[in-house]
């Protein structure tokens, strides 16, 4: 089977390529590698499955265009491209003939969407649709793309299920995914093609995003800095490890929607993919000073704009229909993480 990976210098879809490629799949992962966060941890990932320069050291720069061979990963090739580029896109669909797509390439996070919001537009509009008309050209058998569990929005009942109205989203972000869920819908509609939706919860574990709170807590631990506690710490999310986030999404990946099977005979699935065991924003920054081994200084402010109270993700449709079941507990992925975190690996432990 051969596979596309966007995103593949991201947290998620590295994980995934790398799970692709050691059971046997012929992968090529895609990336722009832009700089909305320190691109040292993009080229670190990248590093991790085998697209290095010299054995074991992160690229300076990656071109673009060039096809690269991963040294670790069987059958895995990287290409840095921009969604945008709507000739180049269609140029390497027509080329390799993809079986499916992973389409995880985004411009992500909620608060940066309100100080940059044409960065999603262009991304998670443009580059979205550009998937969605290369896979109708090119015969592609099964598209899993990611939305968010941000699409719940004021959505007040717990646990979110995917059956819940996702009308009133509060960031661009959110709208944005929203929009791609439709998007695919119609052309699942419209041409046949088999599309599945994983709207993600809250992902942690080694190689995560620094804007995101275990590496933003961490580093301030570290520095002997506070870390910012929003909503005076009245918040629940549905923290999910990163290995098991990957493993359902293969599963996901692996069954395909059946018209017949689906509503209106639309082959188009929606799940959402979280750990299911919400966990407090005080326990989980107890679990991190834990694991660090000592105490954060805590500055407690007020909601952002943008966010939720709430995440808290009803996982059984994706258990019943894909075989998804998560296995990591807190306490253990948060191990895991601090592991990496103060390893020689984490390109940012010492910024």
């Amino acid at each position: 089977m051969k596979i596309l990976v966007t995103g593949a210098a991201g947290f998620i879809a590295s994980k995934i390529m790398a799970m692709l490629a050691l059971r046997g799949d012929e992968v090529v992962g895609l990336d722009n590698i832009n700089d909305y966060y320190d691109v040292r941890l993009k080229y670190g990932r990248l590093c991790e499955n085998g697209f290095c320069e010299v054995s074991g050291q992160p690229f300076v720069e990656v071109p673009f265009a060039k096809m690269l061979v991963s040294s670790v990963l069987p059958g895995a090739r990287f290409v840095r491209m921009d969604l945008a580029d709507k000739d180049s896109i269609d140029k390497l669909f027509a080329e390799e003939k993809f079986d499916k797509v992973v389409h995880l390439a985004a411009q992500a996070g909620v608060r940066y969407s309100i100080t940059n919001p044409y960065a999603y537009m262009q991304s998670n509009m443009v580059g979205f649709m550009n998937i969605l008309e290369a896979c109708r050209h090119n015969q592609v058998k099964h598209l899993l793309y990611a939305s968010s569990s941000s699409v719940y929005g004021l959505n007040s009942k717990v646990p979110y299920s995917e059956d819940d109205k996702v009308d009133c989203p509060v960031s661009l972000y959110a709208a944005s995914k929203k929009s791609n869920e439709l998007m695919a819908h119609a052309y699942s509609k419209l041409y046949g093609i088999p599309m599945t939706g994983l709207r993600y919860f809250t992902v942690y574990g080694p190689w995560g995003r620094p804007d995101m709170s275990p590496m933003l807590f961490a580093r301030a631990i570290s520095k002997g800095e506070s870390i910012k506690v929003f909503n005076n710490g009245d918040m629940i999310r549905d923290f999910t490890y990163i290995d098991d986030i990957a493993e359902g999404s293969v599963h996901a990946l692996d069954h395909m929607p059946v018209a017949e099977q689906c509503e209106n005979g639309v082959p188009y699935k929606l799940y959402n993919i979280g750990c299911s065991h919400p966990v407090k924003l005080m326990d989980f920054i107890a679990e991190i000073e834990s694991a660090y081994g000592e105490s954060a200084k805590k500055e407690f402010l007020p909601m952002q704009p943008g966010d939720v109270y709430q995440t808290n993700a009803d996982t059984t449709k994706l258990e019943t229909e894909c075989g998804y079941k998560p296995h990591w507990s807190l306490h253990d992925g948060i191990a895991e993480f601090m592991k990496w975190y103060k390893s020689e690996k984490n390109p940012l432990r010492d910024f």
